[in-house]
């Protein structure tokens, strides 16, 4: 994931909006406490999807892969008052660590956090969305992106987390993980139902616009 250098990378987050005191304790406790701390967003990323947020202002968002919930909060940002955003994720053992994140955050009555396989909740969401979040298991970023584009409005925002995969996206071997990612990759590239961008930020994100 480290494309730019640790100074430049703290040079760039000491230029760039604080993160709020309760994204800070997730960040501590995540590195303390919880397997794979790698797994979460972090300061630039998280305030990447923050700005975007804040941009688009959503009524309706969208989230694979909760993890401990810090990409949650911050795709919150820029929520209606009255919007809703559904954060699926597989992980009962986190369950009550991240509601009691979500708890102490203003956006708690907007979150709704489903526990269980995306795959069989998403064609059950009754709802359509102005931006999702992609961030799961890369095996299945294909099928995801197929169930989440037709439940997308027009003008609205795709993401997809870990595009470049620590660079072994050019790698001549591939293993399964970096495979499925290359041919999501090239998919994306073909789709002409949307505008789309790469952007090497942490661990690569791909930026999407339905057309």
């Amino acid at each position: 994931m480290e494309f730019i250098s640790e100074a430049l990378e703290n040079y760039c987050i000491k230029n760039s909006t604080h993160e709020s005191e309760l994204l800070q304790f997730i960040n501590r406790e995540t590195h303390a406490k919880v397997l794979m701390p790698r797994m979460l967003s972090g300061h630039l990323q998280g305030l990447f999807l923050q700005l975007i947020s804040q941009m688009i202002k959503p009524k309706n968002v969208l989230e694979i892969g909760t993890y401990t919930g810090y990409s949650a909060l911050c795709l919150c940002a820029g929520i209606l008052p009255n919007g809703k955003l559904i954060t699926i994720d597989k992980n009962e053992e986190l369950q009550q660590r991240v509601q009691g994140y979500f708890d102490k955050s203003k956006f708690k009555t907007n979150i709704e956090y489903l526990i269980g396989n995306a795959l069989e909740i998403i064609p059950t969401l009754n709802a359509n969305f102005d931006l999702v979040f992609i961030d799961a298991d890369k095996i299945n970023n294909s099928l995801y992106f197929d169930l989440v584009i037709d439940k997308v409005v027009k003008g609205g925002f795709i993401l997809a987390d870990n595009v470049l995969w620590s660079g072994k996206v050019l790698d001549e071997k591939y293993d399964k993980d970096t495979k499925a990612i290359d041919e999501f990759n090239t998919k994306i590239a073909l789709d002409t139902r949307i505008e789309k961008m790469i952007l090497p930020l942490r661990d690569g994100i791909t930026l999407m616009r339905k057309l």
